[in-house]
């Protein structure tokens, strides 16, 4: 294997003779990036992350993609995904050269990613989008530590030269401006669940500030981006409700 694997490409194959399937080959991974499905990222996020965290299992079964998929530590939000709906988020992620089945000695179906090639990142900065495609959203301190349990990354100073390679590639998007509790997502979103996501932050911003949601702050924004704020509105609003008819 290519040395891009880093410190995961003899973890994977230890052991095990591999044998991609012929239809997929070293070739998938020259595909162009694309944007990815919340179902797809969670596979994709769950393939690198366990050949990070645990080698000896890897590449994984299709039970053991799902079993990773709906575990509960270190995912967000919290998933009950079935054989069939993440079947069809490895087949998507095959076809657009990011994931390939494999076959061991037992013959069965095995899959494993093919982030390297397909994003060309280093091994760091893998750990840090595998945690953003788990976990989504999150601030430069947070994502710091979760990344670091797959690859170390010493402090901030270093997490942020791996971000701003990142960023030109806009395989990340920062969320918020700079400063303490500073947020950011990963790249790979489509621009409806980006527009989603940033206006979330946004009204999560306002609400953490205090600060009136005044209708001139939505002026000049297109009628997409203002009927996903009213939609994010509308379920802060609706949490409210909840919350005051509980205290009461």
């Amino acid at each position: 294997m290519s040395d891009v694997f880093g410190n995961d490409s003899n973890a994977e194959h230890e052991g095990e003779a591999i044998t991609p399937t012929a239809q997929q080959g070293s070739a998938a991974s020259a595909k162009p990036i694309q944007s990815l499905g919340r179902i797809e990222l969670r596979v994709l996020g769950v393939l690198i992350e366990k050949a990070k965290t645990t080698p000896e299992q890897y590449p994984l079964s299709l039970n053991a993609v799902v079993t990773g998929s709906n575990q509960k530590s270190n995912r967000d939000p919290v998933m009950t995904l079935d054989e069939e709906q993440v079947s069809g988020a490895l087949t998507t992620l095959r076809e657009c050269g990011a994931a390939v089945e494999v076959f061991g000695s037992g013959r069965l179906a095995r899959y494993r990613h093919l982030a390297y090639e397909w994003l060309g990142v280093d091994k760091e900065e893998l750990a840090i989008l595998a945690e953003l495609f788990l976990r989504g959203a999150q601030s430069e301190g947070d994502l710091r530590g979760r990344a670091s349990r797959m690859d170390p990354i010493a402090d901030l100073t270093v997490l942020r030269a791996h971000l701003d390679r990142l960023e030109k590639r806009r395989l990340i998007v920062w969320l918020s401006a700079p400063g303490r509790g500073r947020q950011l997502t990963h790249g790979l979103l489509s621009a409806e669940a980006l527009l989603k996501v940033q206006a979330k932050q946004t009204v999560a911003g306002q609400a953490a500030d205090n600060t009136p949601l005044l209708a001139s702050s939505f002026m000049g924004e297109a009628p997409a981006a203002l009927a996903v704020r009213v939609e994010v509105l509308e379920i802060r609003l609706a949490e409210l409700e909840v919350r005051f008819a509980k205290l009461e």
